[in-house]
């Protein structure tokens, strides 16, 4: 089971983390969720409704992992062919992220905020061993598959990796780049993540 999910009887998966495993993955999601930032401050009336009509932001955000995260919902203005089409595109964007990107960073942050507090009840249940086993529900598995997704994103981002051929030329990087701790993280949450998947369809 090292490194690997397996399913669990009934639903879930379970991995077995060492403590420096848990230590990265925690400390990798506590820095995507002060990179998500803190949700919008609650309404001063208390009115149930307010959260449900509070607009988000209509520009796309100038961190490029944060763009990464999210996206302009109707493609890159920049490779719209026409003027008038990119125009377009920047609009419908902007209306639609106006709408959903504090529903998204909500439940970015709900999926990091679960990967960190399975993984404190894991520390605090193998107090003094060398690592455990973290079993999660149904419920978190799909949490960490978001999660580990996201991550994924944002040091792909932080890498510049922009598709599979990029991917390649990391596992080529000399020890000695400063990115071969950034690569050597994004390739291990990447087989995490495919165990993940295979382990939720199996």
């Amino acid at each position: 089971m090292p490194g690997q999910f397996e399913p669990l009887p009934g639903g879930g998966a379970a991995v077995a983390l060492d403590d420096v495993e848990i230590s990265i993955i925690r400390s990798l999601a506590v820095q995507l969720l002060e990179l998500i930032g803190p949700g919008p401050a609650e309404d001063a009336s208390d009115d149930p409704l307010a959260e449900l009509f509070a607009e988000g932001p209509s520009e796309p955000p100038s961190d490029p992992v944060l763009r990464r995260l999210f996206p302009d919902a109707y493609g890159d203005p920049e490779g719209a062919p026409q003027a008038q089409e990119a125009e377009e595109q920047r609009a419908h964007s902007a209306e639609f992220r106006r709408y959903t990107e504090n529903d998204l960073r909500a439940g970015k942050r709900d999926n990091a905020l679960a990967v960190v507090r399975t993984l404190d009840a894991l520390s605090s249940a193998s107090a003094g061993e060398d690592g455990a086993v973290l079993k999660l529900s149904p419920q978190e598995s799909q949490q960490w598959l978001r999660a580990l997704n996201d991550l994924r994103l944002a040091i792909g981002s932080r890498l510049e990796i922009a598709d599979e051929d990029d991917t390649d030329l990391l596992y080529r990087l000399p020890d000695e780049d400063p990115r071969k701790p950034m690569v050597m993280a994004y390739l291990w949450l990447g087989g995490l993540q495919e165990s993940l998947v295979a382990t939720l369809m199996s």
